[in-house]
């Protein structure tokens, strides 16, 4: 059977550059407040401060690792990396999960050791650079808001981003509260919150970035879904062996084996069935094997798959 080719996912491709500015402007935004904010945080002795900082630090880091990843997965494909660098963007959502962990703990350790020793802290600075704060992350989350829910990646940074604003605006309420009360106690306790929230902000974008990393069904695809639209547009006796993995945080490939007594796919049918995989589950590079006799053996990888040897592979890319 011949073989049709269909690249999607071109809106995307002209959102690059717009990515890359975002990317640059939240980098070089950061990294200053980082400067900033660690300075304040010595001078004023608060640990949220600092604990903030850190945490902004971490996020310039998450930042540069999306902004690489994506850049890589703009790479063509070559003779070893058949499909491009593509899977570096999952690699970098996980990397960013597993920094963000990293740091919580950090700021945990430091919190408790702080409630033994609690020390003055100078609220109406704690409170200024905090307030800078929230304009800044909150600034920098709407530059990924467009592109949030289409690419895992950069929802990594945006959540980064928007944990940041809502962490900054607990510091600015923790200095008002210890300027009014006095308990310096807030300050480690506030971090503490810090820490909480940014685990909770955290464990979506790690659970999901591992599942891409074990090449799961990427989240959005109804695999039953898939099965169904397969032997509905190739009117398949069987569809066997089917299996839908991310190629990165924005595009998805298919395998899978058909069973045609008929032997056979046109062209318009393929085309059709590729627009309705890309379309219905953001489906970009699709195989497909068509078998016509009786089934024998089995696949290693599939319980229902048993391929027989006259089968012949089709292969559409959508």
């Amino acid at each position: 059977m011949g073989a049709g080719h269909h690249h999607g996912g071109h809106s995307h491709a002209h959102g690059q550059p717009r990515l890359g500015r975002a990317f640059a402007w939240g980098i070089g935004l950061n990294l200053a407040f980082v400067a900033v904010e660690a300075t304040y945080g010595v001078l004023a002795n608060s640990l949220a401060l600092l604990a903030d900082a850190g945490h902004n630090l971490s996020d310039v880091l998450g930042l540069a690792l999306a902004c690489g990843a994506s850049v890589l997965a703009r790479r063509g494909p070559t003779s070893r990396h058949t499909y491009g660098l593509k899977s570096a963007s999952i690699l970098a959502a996980l990397f960013n999960a597993l920094l963000l962990l990293v740091a919580v703990g950090g700021i945990g350790w430091e919190a408790i050791q702080r409630f033994g020793e609690p020390a003055p802290v100078g609220s109406t600075t704690v409170m200024t650079v905090a307030g800078v704060g929230i304009l800044l992350n909150t600034g920098t989350a709407l530059l990924f808001w467009k592109d949030r829910k289409s690419d895992l990646n950069v929802r990594g940074a945006f959540l980064h981003m928007a944990a940041d604003a809502g962490v900054s605006l607990g510091v600015v309420l923790a200095g008002a509260l210890i300027g009014w009360t006095g308990w310096a106690w807030l300050d480690p306790v506030v971090t503490l919150v810090i820490a909480a929230l940014i685990l909770v902000s955290t464990w979506g974008l790690l659970r999901e970035s591992l599942a891409l990393v074990l090449d799961a069904v990427p989240a959005g695809v109804d695999l039953l879904a898939v099965r169904e639209l397969l032997e509905r547009e190739t009117r398949a006796r069987d569809v066997h062996d089917l299996h839908v993995w991310g190629m990165s945080t924005t595009e998805a490939a298919l395998t899978a084996h058909l069973v045609l007594p008929h032997g056979t796919v046109d062209d318009q049918r393929l085309a059709h069935l590729r627009n309705q995989l890309h379309n219905a589950f953001g489906i970009e590079h699709v195989t497909l094997q068509v078998e016509t006799g009786e089934l024998s053996g089995r696949c290693a990888v599939s319980s229902n798959c048993t391929p027989d040897a006259s089968a012949a592979p089709t292969h559409a890319h959508a």
